[in-house]
């Protein structure tokens, strides 16, 4: 359980994960692998039978999974699986060939970029790189001076006689940092945290609660670990031990694969192997989303919010509409307030000619006062009490009725919610926002026979591939804009942080949560711009949408509006600008999302991901790479002032002064409240676009490379007609620049950068072009 704090309240939520028993004083030890005999090698790897310090046997399969990648299996029975695994697969891994030697009580696996080296007796396990290094090794657990055990290494424990959990435990070196367990928002690197895989209803960003966890975490020493488990595995990261990191988990088996790199992104590709590929949205997904907020709403005022927003010509794809096109309060029953939307149809056409799409708020819990639920409780198809009884539970902590709990492990709950969503999909609905999906008690029972425990991890999976699969029936893509998620949640794209509140520290705490989760192997990230809970001062609000305008995705949300119009007439200039500038830069944005989508590499990526041999790097997560040309500073105080670090490796451009500094330094910056902080690498090409309210189907057209520093350059441009190689080579006074693909450039444009030797000619396709200009590229008034 997270940590408490004497004296101050706290709420119990309905849904909190069970304690692991305590191990009192004289009660047996945990059964430690001691030694191990070699029962078989094959052409993957090796099966041996352990002895454990209890007297016990246990089983231990070592195999390659890939090039690079080790699993390690650890379990009674040689067929056990994570408990999770009855409803979905968390991880697809087929055996791969390997080299398996087995000479004088050590066996070698070699996996290529990873070895495994064992030795037998007494048993230890560790991992080298091809040059013998050494990248992880199990800690043996040795006693202190007491005779005790202050770790829990490779083994089983039990209570009552029965076993609870497994273990492993590493060594940890003196400087080893480690990131990822998905949506956390304390700080970067884990070491000295508890990472507890249990989704919570986080309540904010200001806790160690997280929405969505995912058991992997990388180390700054060059690999990855993976847990195949959905149940509650626990990471103690050098907390109770400062020398240990220690991984329990109460399911059947310990099955855990060790991932090599020696990148973070070679990581992460190898990550996405084993969990699936992150799903890319529609282009138009990468424009901004605005919300009715979480306050009443009709169809008057969303044709209004639509008009003015074209009128004052604000970038927007999506009106989202939150829980109030439902009747208020009933916000089980997926049905229009027909009161205050007549004509939901004829409103959604509407939208589309004014080129909107209409995401909806739904939830996975159908209140026990709906006209719903009687219906739907008899058929079965929510979860339950051990004794049958439909399980009502608190999900809404008070401020709502009770509710029961779709289960989706059943295959006719299923379709009989996702018909629910077909109509409104039919209707003109483009997109649903799954909120929720945390709640799942630990003690209920689902259709298949899962319990609480087992499945409250991998519901927000089975909620979440029940809606994008209905809406790619009807709407023809998966995007949904999900609040939960779990391990291989990347093919539901996006994911929201939460209800964070409108405050300058939570701003920060956000953006730690979102570097961390796209350390996890989750690309498309977005957060409620403005901050969700309570109403953001207006420098909040100007620097917030600056964050969210340079983030993978943007939505303005919150429970007071946060319409740019709603503030100050020069707050709604600042934040608008943003987003004009964010829509200047979608060419370079989506296809930095096309790329990520190939190879798992996040959109909003920690320093480390590009200059992981930079020690701060691993360090700095108030600040982040978008792409690999872009560096973003949010600020995250409401004085204009901050330090930035500049990574080291390249040259960076402030975007909007041209100044250029040195990498592998701190920069002190004052920014005024009308600029985003902003930096670009230099000698990057970057593909910007003319200025738009809304992003137009097909590939992007009207596009202008920007060349920051006139010098040799390559870049990559993915849009959905294919790929464009794009080269820019300085010859003395002339930059040629040319083009292999289907983009058509209309023209070259020079960034002004202080001190850069400006190229006289501009060769575009062999042909001479008069340098394009920038048309007010960062210019507030668009």
């Amino acid at each position: 359980m997270p940590y408490r704090p004497p004296l101050v309240p706290f709420e119990t939520f309905v849904a909190d994960p069970p304690d692991l028993p305590v191990r009192r004083a004289g009660d047996d030890g945990p059964a430690v692998v001691a030694r191990a005999e070699v029962v078989e090698t094959d052409d993957h790897g090796v099966t041996l039978k352990s002895a454990t310090s209890d007297g016990g046997s246990l089983v231990v399969r070592v195999e390659a999974a890939g090039d690079g990648v080790i699993r390690v299996r650890l379990a009674e029975d040689p067929q056990a699986r994570s408990r999770s695994a009855r409803i979905l697969p968390l991880v697809t891994a087929e055996p791969r060939p390997a080299r398996v030697t087995v000479d004088d009580g050590l066996v070698r696996l070699d996996a290529g970029a990873v070895v495994a080296e064992i030795r037998l007796d007494p048993w230890h396990l560790r991992f080298l790189a091809p040059d013998g290094r050494v990248l992880l090794q199990q800690d043996a657990g040795t006693l202190d001076i007491s005779g005790r055990r202050r770790t829990l290494p490779f083994g089983r424990s039990g209570s009552g006689g029965q076993p609870v959990a497994y273990h492993e435990s590493f060594v940890a070196p003196g400087d080893e940092r480690f990131v990822g367990f998905g949506e956390k928002f304390t700080p970067l690197d884990k070491r000295g945290q508890r990472a507890l895989m249990w989704n919570f209803d986080a309540f904010g960003s200001e806790s160690d609660r997280s929405h969505k966890c995912v058991p992997f975490y990388l180390s700054n020493r060059g690999y990855g670990v993976l847990v195949d488990s959905g149940l509650p595995a626990e990471f103690d990261v050098c907390q109770s031990t400062h020398s240990s990191v220690q991984i329990l988990v109460p399911d059947d088996v310990l099955d855990y694969y060790v991932l090599a790199g020696p990148t973070p992104t070679e990581i992460l590709d190898r990550f996405d192997r084993l969990t699936g590929r992150p799903y890319l949205p529609p282009k138009w997904a990468f424009g901004s989303w605005i919300s009715s907020g979480f306050y009443p709403d009709s169809q008057e005022r969303v044709l209004e919010r639509a008009r003015r927003i074209r009128e004052r010509g604000i970038p927007c794809d999506v009106l989202h509409l939150d829980c109030y096109w439902q009747v208020d309060g009933r916000w089980s029953d997926l049905q229009w307030d027909t009161e205050q939307f007549p004509d939901p149809a004829g409103m959604m056409a509407t939208l589309a000619e004014q080129g909107f799409r209409v995401c909806l708020w739904i939830n996975p819990y159908v209140s026990a006062d709906s006209p719903l639920y009687a219906e739907a409780a008899e058929a079965g198809y929510f979860l339950t009490h051990a004794d049958g009884r439909t399980y009502v539970a608190d999900v809404w902590h008070g401020s709502h009725a009770a509710s029961a709990i779709v289960d989706f492990t059943d295959p006719d709950a299923t379709e009989w919610f996702t018909g629910l969503l077909r109509p409104l999909l039919e209707q003109g609905a483009a997109v649903f926002k799954t909120d929720f999906a945390e709640g799942v008690p630990a003690d209920a029972v689902a259709a298949n026979g899962m319990t609480g425990v087992e499945l409250h991890n991998v519901y927000s999976l089975l909620f979440n591939d029940a809606v994008s699969t209905v809406t790619r029936e009807v709407a023809g893509h998966d995007t949904v804009w999900a609040r939960s998620s779990f391990l291989g949640g990347q093919r539901h794209a996006a994911q929201w942080s939460g209800d964070v509140n409108a405050t300058w520290p939570a701003l920060a705490s956000t953006l730690r949560g979102g570097l961390s989760h796209g350390l996890s192997g989750i690309p498309f990230w977005s957060h409620d711009t403005g901050g969700f809970h309570g109403t953001p001062e207006p420098d909040l609000y100007v620097r917030w949408t600056q964050f969210g305008a340079f983030s993978p995705l943007v939505r303005l949300h919150g429970t007071t509006s946060r319409l740019p119009w709603d503030f100050p007439a020069e707050t709604e200039r600042d934040a608008v600008a943003a987003l004009r500038l964010r829509y200047r830069f979608l060419p370079y944005l989506y296809s930095v999302a096309a790329e990520a989508a190939r190879t798992g590499a996040p959109m909003m990526r920690a320093l480390l991901v590009d200059t992981p041999d930079d020690p701060t790097a691993w360090t700095r997560d108030l600040e982040y790479r978008l792409g690999r040309d872009l560096l973003v500073a949010p600020m995250y105080d409401p004085t204009g002032r901050r330090t930035v670090y500049l990574p080291d490796g390249d040259r960076w451009v402030d975007a909007h002064t041209g100044e250029v500094h040195t990498g592998g330094r701190h920069l002190s910056v004052d920014v005024p409240l009308e600029r985003t902080p902003l930096f670009v690498r230099y000698g990057a090409l970057l593909p910007v676009a003319a200025p738009a309210d809304r992003i137009a189907d097909g590939p992007f057209t009207d596009v202008t490379l920007v060349s920051w520093g006139g010098v040799d350059g390559r870049t990559v441009v993915h849009d959905s007609d294919g790929d464009t190689v794009v080269e820019a080579v300085r010859e003395g006074d002339t930059l040629r620049v040319t083009v292999d693909g289907p983009l058509r450039l209309r023209g070259v444009a020079l960034a002004p950068v202080t001190g850069a030797d400006a190229p006289a000619r501009v060769l575009l396709g062999g042909a001479e072009v008069p340098p394009t200009p920038l048309d007010g590229l960062f210019d507030p008034a668009g």
